[in-house]
């Protein structure tokens, strides 16, 4: 697992896209896994400035993102499917019909989750996974707990999760309870990962991540295991974390991005 230490949530952004960008450029069709919310909006509009300023194209990429409320039909303003859309798909010149993201409004939940792990494996499996991380080192919507060996499927979401997502919707009562995830155990046969991780408020989970043994009580853990991942965190992530082990991590970011610049 190497770390990427960076100063700030813009570097950061620039890291995550530059490496996303390299990525498509080098497998034109390649399988993108996404997911949304605050940490990944700054990587997402790097991504499509890169596509306005390089072309980068997206016709042959498809898309995975790791889930999606339950109950909340896709135009909501705060499904993960409005997010998407909002803060990158209609942005760029991908297909739509290349674009999979879990259907909170399925008749039969636990066949669009089947259905869901079929769409993944005929495409080839995911070429590149885009993470973020919860306070309690939840992944995609793996609360802790999730075994390591779960696929896509229905998760109850923790009350502490619900607390984060409330600043999107007029009360707790409007979040949703329940999503649809995508498993860890499909999230780990991504053959690349890639975990962004910002701010004073994710350093206690980062400095656990970083030190403790793999374990199902924090999930994101699990990704030591993995052969492939890179995560990229930015100072106040990095904050509680011993200065002599930041000393082994990666500040390459000048060197990365020179090679596979995204154009100022």
């Amino acid at each position: 697992m190497k770390v990427v230490a960076v100063k700030n949530f813009d570097e950061m952004s620039q890291y995550a896209a530059a490496v996303i960008s390299h990525q498509v450029k080098e497998k034109p069709n390649s399988l993108l896994g996404l997911a949304t919310g605050g940490t990944v909006v700054g990587t997402y509009k790097e991504l499509i400035k890169d596509h306005g300023q390089n072309k980068t194209s997206y016709e042959q990429v498809h898309t995975v993102n790791l889930d999606e409320y339950l109950g909340i039909e896709k135009n909501h303003p705060n499904s993960y499917h409005h997010f998407m859309m909002e803060n990158f798909f209609s942005h760029i010149n991908i297909n739509q019909d290349n674009i999979h993201i879990p259907n909170g409004l399925a008749e039969d939940y636990e066949e669009e989750c089947q259905v869901y792990e079929k769409v993944i494996s005929e495409l080839g499996g995911v070429d590149l996974q885009l993470l973020g991380i919860g306070v309690n080192g939840h992944i995609g919507f793996n609360e802790p707990g999730t075994s390591f060996n779960a696929k896509t499927h229905v998760v109850e979401l923790e009350e502490s999760t619900r607390q984060a997502n409330l600043r999107f919707f007029n009360s707790i009562d409007e979040v949703p309870t329940h999503a649809i995830t995508m498993g860890i155990s499909t999230i780990m046969k991504s053959k690349k990962i890639l975990l962004l991780i910002s701010g004073k408020s994710k350093a206690e989970i980062l400095e656990k991540v970083i030190n403790e043994g793999v374990t199902e009580t924090i999930p994101a853990t699990v990704l030591k295991n993995h052969p492939d991942v890179t995560i990229i965190a930015d100072e106040e992530a990095l904050s509680l974390v011993d200065a002599e082990v930041k000393r082994g991590f990666a500040h390459d970011k000048e060197e990365f991005t020179r090679t596979y610049l995204l154009s100022d």
